[in-house]
């Protein structure tokens, strides 16, 4: 781990479960993130994968406190967040930030960019009304649109450009650590990488430290300075992203990683693949030992019984498995 002080946000243990009424009598819950523990250090790209539904976007929004906590504690800045009601929270709101996926479900279709962008600004700083359409005229050019832009509605925008106005509306307040939910997973793929050298730019100039949810594996390695796999609501592996990619430790980590399509047709017939078989078990009746058993093809007797503790292998590199 690193330095006490380089670390800007530190999860510990933390649980997000969403209650089911199951039938008549008795309630269930969805175990959408459990008992998950992580640091981001500062000025860090911290990428998050795994497969629909294991809980990614879920621990996002509860790091972030969109969503509340079960149980479990988020420190940022070694401050804990986890319980804060959200009058407490409006001191963070403005150090964090969340860029979201669909770009324009995000944005309000009645409201038109100065006032989307302004609207975080009025909440936020003191700024008067002069300071602040000067400061909407620079966001807009730090991501590639004109001032002329302002008096128009997302309605106007393609998705490339309504993602642009989400970023410039979230790096408004100048925070401090951004959330990034899959937030080119809905867009083309020509726009896909200007986005992603965007983010980088805005991270050299601001300092930014990002956690960066995808699918997009390849992506994710590009970006990342550091990778977590996750799995059923639990992180599974992490790694520095270059060593996580060439030295996978946990199964689960390697079937993610041989599912990356291979250009060369030659050279992906040689690929030795490792395909995950089965279905993810539901959220709300997770198997007992690692949860992960019920679909390894190394599973060994204790895996159905003893959940794997957190080993490290390596420097930063960090597996749950019995493997290991």
């Amino acid at each position: 781990m690193g330095k006490k002080n380089d670390i800007l946000i530190e999860v510990k243990d933390l649980k997000k479960y969403f209650p089911v009424k199951n039938g008549i009598t008795k309630n269930n819950f969805i175990k959408a993130v459990d008992g998950v523990s992580f640091y981001i250090r500062r000025g860090e790209t911290f990428g998050l994968v795994g497969e629909s539904g294991c809980g990614k976007s879920t621990l996002g929004r509860t790091i972030t406190r969109l969503y509340d906590v079960t149980s479990g504690d988020i420190f940022f800045e070694e401050n804990n967040i986890a319980k804060l009601r959200k009058k407490q929270m409006k001191q963070y709101y403005k150090k964090i930030q969340t860029i979201f996926q669909d770009p324009y479900s995000s944005l309000n279709p009645y409201m038109n960019v100065k006032e989307l962008i302004e609207e975080p600004l009025t909440l936020h700083t003191g700024l008067n009304k002069l300071e602040r359409k000067e400061k909407i005229e620079n966001l807009l050019e730090m991501v590639g649109l004109k001032k002329d832009d302002m008096d128009k509605f997302p309605h106007e925008f393609s998705g490339g450009q309504c993602q642009r106005i989400g970023i410039a509306r979230a790096i408004s307040t100048n925070p401090d650590f951004v959330l990034c939910d899959e937030p080119i997973s809905a867009l083309d793929v020509s726009i896909q990488a200007q986005v992603v050298n965007m983010l980088e730019d805005l991270q050299k100039e601001m300092g930014l430290t990002y956690l960066f949810v995808a699918h997009d594996l390849s992506m994710v390695k590009h970006i990342s300075d550091r990778t977590g796999v996750m799995y059923l609501g639990s992180i599974v592996e992490v790694g520095k992203s270059d060593d996580l990619y060439k030295n996978p430790l946990h199964p689960y980590t390697k079937g993610l990683l041989s599912s990356i399509p291979i250009a060369d047709p030659i050279k992906a017939r040689q690929s030795n693949l490792n395909i995950i078989k089965g279905d993810i078990p539901s959220p709300m009746n997770i198997p007992s030992g690692c949860r992960f058993h019920t679909r390894c093809p190394y599973a060994k007797p204790i895996c159905s019984k003893v959940q794997p503790i957190e080993k490290e292998i390596g420097t930063d590199h960090i597996v749950a498995c019995h493997l290991y």
